[in-house]
């Protein structure tokens, strides 16, 4: 549900913590922003966060790195037609904040001479999805130390194998304050939390890797022992699938991808290419195809920052807007794309709750929240018994796409050899290769098994980057092509 009461409470904690202590109350942003209306400017807006956040790392046994920091400041923006200006600090005062606004409005040249009538105070809605827990208070120092001192010990004990186990917990709690020029106020106060462990095995001189974890916006009670157990296993069973990998065939086949966090590959391949920029400059591959067939019949995929407690969730963007719940493709048709405010207004559409930012010293752009296919009518089981010759992905390390092309490459970190539906083997050095629209329209079979990934996931796009969800159900993909070794 959206309302303005939990708006209403975060607000206060944003104004303690970004206003109250440096001698700023509202009246002062109403200031600045009317400095910036001084020049006809299409929009404003300040943006004020405080980050703490922690970092522990064991390795060989031993804690190697705990590091703490606290960073604050405020990003000034203002947007005249299709231009932005943008000037930050971290030094949170009256000063910086008019001298920031008086910098910004330049991208108007335009004098006003008409008094400005100050906008009327509105308190932006937006959603409870999590609680507004610092997690690094959630547990103690010694506590966080046993926790990584489990993860290794469980490890070790799942198989002698086991030469080798790295683990990191981190925590932020993040709390941002957002001031429009349409006199709209939105806070949000953010907790976020990961565990990550990886294991290398060894045998007969040959190392290999594997790694698991998972996160979310909580504390860290999260991390019981059924979650450890489970993040140890995802690390310890595909590093010992590696160790009897046999290099990958080569050439064009059929394709299945497992369920969760494979579905990086849509995030990557099909997600980028529907953020607003993109298609409001005409450069991805999705431009001015909306209502048309993008992908085959009962693919269904959408964009959804309103899961609760899901690391990619927010209760507002970074521009004050409640997250939603996004169709993006819907049975194969293309239905709409990823906005945030200035690539909404120049498309004449409504945002979408998609504004976001690194930090207070980076501009705000559509992008991705958690994004997922949802599942069909198919038995895992049965799709991949429906594979003659192909390789069946259920891990993927990292990925890149070309937006104007589609094209995207793949790496597999967990692959299996299938011949007539029947595992063959584990391979290694897999990569897949294809056009992220064209792909789309060879998926064959969807499973119902629809999985969100384990809260592990940070997106890049121009140097930022931010937390995102990812999911979807097995799927088969006919006429991907492989990159193999063999």
């Amino acid at each position: 549900m959206i309302s303005r009461e939990p708006t209403i409470e975060r607000l206060a904690t944003a104004q303690s913590l970004l206003l109250t202590p440096f001698g700023l109350d509202e009246s002062h942003l109403a200031r600045a922003l009317a400095e910036i209306a001084a020049h006809k400017v299409d929009d404003a807006d300040l943006y004020f966060q405080y980050t703490r956040s922690e970092g522990w790392s064991l390795e060989e046994g031993i804690v190697k790195t705990g590091s703490f920091s606290i960073d604050q400041g405020v990003g000034v923006r203002a947007v005249s037609g299709e231009k932005t200006a943008f000037a930050y600090s971290d030094d949170i005062s009256e000063a910086s904040l008019l001298d920031a606004a008086r910098t910004v409005r330049s991208i108007s040249s335009a004098g006003r001479s008409a008094r400005i009538k100050a906008p009327t105070r509105k308190i932006a809605s937006s959603r409870s999805l999590y609680n507004g827990v610092d997690p690094i208070t959630t547990l103690d120092s010694t506590a966080k130390v046993e926790l990584l001192g489990r993860v290794e010990k469980l490890a070790r004990a799942r198989d002698p194998l086991v030469s080798q186990v790295m683990a990191g917990l981190a925590s932020e709690y993040d709390v941002v304050l957002v001031a429009r020029a349409d006199g709209t106020l939105a806070a949000d106060v953010r907790p976020l939390v990961r565990l990550s462990v990886t294991v290398i095995a060894e045998q007969n001189g040959r190392r290999e890797m594997g790694s698991g974890g998972g996160g979310g916006r909580f504390g860290l009670a999260y991390f019981d022992d059924a979650h450890i157990a489970e993040y140890v296993e995802q690390a310890v069973s595909a590093a010992l699938v590696n160790l009897e990998s046999r290099p990958a065939p080569a050439g064009e086949m059929t394709v299945v991808l497992g369920p969760g966090w494979p579905g990086i590959l849509l995030h990557e391949a099909i997600g980028h290419g529907l953020e607003g920029d993109f298609n409001r400059k005409g450069s991805s591959a999705f431009s001015g195809r909306i209502g048309q067939r993008v992908a085959a019949k009962g693919v269904t995929v959408l964009d959804d920052g309103t899961i609760a407690d899901r690391r990619g969730s927010l209760n507002v963007d970074d521009e004050g807007n409640a997250s939603q719940r996004n169709v993006l493709i819907e049975d194969g048709i293309l239905k709409g794309y990823i906005q945030d405010s200035l690539n909404a207004r120049l498309m004449k559409v409504k945002p979408t709750g998609n504004g976001r930012r690194e930090s207070y010293a980076h501009v705000p752009m559509p992008r991705m929240t958690n994004t997922y296919m949802l599942g069909g009518d198919k038995d895992p089981k049965e799709i991949v018994a429906s594979i003659k010759k192909g390789l069946y992905a259920t891990n993927f390390g990292g990925g890149q796409v070309d937006i104007t092309s589609g094209k995207f490459v793949f790496s597999a970190s967990e692959a299996y050899w299938v011949e007539n539906g029947k595992i063959q083997y584990p391979v290694k050095g897999a990569t897949i290769v294809g056009n992220g629209p064209d792909a789309l329209t060879r998926v064959t079979m969807i499973g119902n098994d629809m999985a969100l990934d384990s809260g592990v996931g940070t997106c890049g796009k121009e140097g930022q980057s931010v937390p995102v969800g990812v999911g979807q159900p097995t799927l088969r993909i006919d006429g991907l092509t492989v990159g193999g070794t063999a």
